[in-house]
């Protein structure tokens, strides 16, 4: 790891709705109104570009969450969402999740292309294999075992970086005197033939400005973070304590040199719910409105869908039951949620309040020197690279932490004052991937003039 003096803190805004808190809909601060409207996203885009935050992430699932609730509400996909975004902005990061289960290869890697060029390469993917069974149901398939999951997203993955590689970086020549617009030597089928695709190529849109979009993961199962240490550039995780965030950063690191990668080629960003007060007491106040006004009944559906286990008709001031980690669906947040009861000895309603702020991500409520200081914490103490933003109420709680937490982080020498490069990349310090179909045919000419 690079010394503390050549590191920058990064931080991506991950929104959703009007907020992350599931009672922000309730709140006089938040506008449910507004969940489809499209001006509502990009005004928290531009926020986040005023608090020169590195991106701007939506999560994105294929089934209605849930029966009751504020997330049962839907919002807008999120790829779409984000080329509307890319014309209000002009630095903002712009990343969406996509699933590699219920998606074709050729069809995701045109998307990402199409939104890396119109954004001028601000595009990331965060890339999901979806735990749910409701998602498998919504395209009459039985949901695939965890393993087989995240088999078929490696080779997901590798047919569509060769279709991103399949138009090099020079094949467009636009030449009017000639009448050539590219050279077709240039532009490559991929012919992929594996176990899960059959994929003949190339693209039909040239490559992506950034050569590839960002590769973003987030699933903290054992293959999950096998499949983020072989391939991911950023990883959006949940911790709940310092020393459960220094771990999975070092086990996360520590895998990568198997794959021929450094530490630096993979940033680590855990969720951090911030709920901001000009001083901790207003900031308590605040988490306790929203508490008030959560349904207890939406959060145990919740909660029944994470542990895989159906909760209704237990009491909820009695603890949770002896539940085998065994699912085949979200198994890092069920561990996560587990060992968070276990080790605080909280009842069934007590891990509702905690869940309802943030999931399983940590929420923290207090003023802006305190969030500050969280942050600069795990950033020193080998826990995070920088932390993905939950704004509990939107767009409120994320105008309090640009306005009051970022200038503190600044003031630090922790942030950036103005944004590095151009790209999403450029921001998050990565370097551009060059195309392996150039390499072939440079070597393949190398080998020509040697002999």
């Amino acid at each position: 790891m690079s010394p503390l003096s050549s590191r920058r803190l990064h931080l991506n805004a991950f929104l959703m709705g009007v907020g992350h808190h599931e009672a922000a809909w309730r709140h006089p601060r938040a506008d449910p109104s507004r969940l489809t409207d499209v001006r509502h996203y990009q005004n928290l885009a531009r926020i986040a570009e005023r608090g020169r935050l590195d991106s701007v992430f939506f999560a994105d699932g294929l089934a209605l969450w849930g029966n009751v609730g504020y997330n049962a509400l839907g919002a807008p996909e999120p790829l779409t969402l984000l080329a509307a975004i890319a014309t209000a902005t002009e630095h903002i990061g712009l990343i969406a999740t996509v699933s590699t289960t219920y998606n074709e290869p050729f069809h995701v890697a045109r998307k990402f292309a199409s939104l890396d060029h119109i954004s001028k390469g601000r595009a990331g993917w965060n890339i999901v294999t979806s735990a749910g069974e409701a998602e498998a149901r919504n395209f009459g398939i039985e949901r695939p075992a965890h393993a087989d999951r995240y088999a078929r997203a490696t080779e997901f993955l590798d047919v569509v970086t060769k279709l991103w590689d399949s138009w090099e970086d020079d094949a467009i020549l636009a030449d009017r005197g000639t009448g050539a617009y590219a050279d077709t030597a240039r532009i490559h089928p991929v012919e992929h033939a594996g176990e899960h695709f059959l994929v003949r190529g190339p693209l039909n849109i040239s490559r992506p400005p950034q050569g590839r979009p960002l590769l973003v993961q987030a699933g903290s199962s054992e293959d999950g973070k096998e499949f983020a240490a072989r391939h991911a550039e950023a990883v959006f995780t949940a911790q709940q304590t310092l020393r459960e965030g220094q771990d999975f950063y070092a086990d996360l690191k520590g895998r990568l040199a198997r794959y021929g990668r450094t530490p630096g080629e993979l940033l680590i960003l855990p969720g951090i719910s911030p709920i901001i007060g000009a001083t901790e007491r207003e900031a308590l106040a605040l988490e306790k409105e929203l508490e008030d006004l959560t349904n207890p009944e939406y959060g145990l559906a919740q909660l029944s869908n994470i542990l895989g286990v159906d909760l209704s008709g237990l009491p909820l001031d009695g603890p949770l039951p002896e539940i085998a980690e065994t699912t085949e669906g979200q198994q890092s947040r069920q561990r996560l949620v587990l060992d968070l009861a276990r080790r605080e000895g909280l009842t069934i309603r007590q891990v509702l309040g905690r869940l309802a702020g943030g999931r399983g991500h940590r929420v923290v409520a207090g003023t802006p020197e305190q969030i500050a200081g969280q942050i600069e914490e795990w950033f020193r103490d080998g826990a995070a690279d920088g932390f993905n933003v939950m704004p509990p109420i939107l767009p409120g709680g994320l105008e309090d932490f640009v306005d009051h937490v970022v200038p503190i982080l600044q003031g630090k020498g922790l942030f950036r004052m103005e944004y590095e490069g151009r790209t999403l990349r450029e921001n998050y310090g990565l370097a551009r991937p060059a195309s392996r179909y150039a390499a072939s045919r440079v070597e393949t000419r190398d080998a020509a003039v040697a002999s």
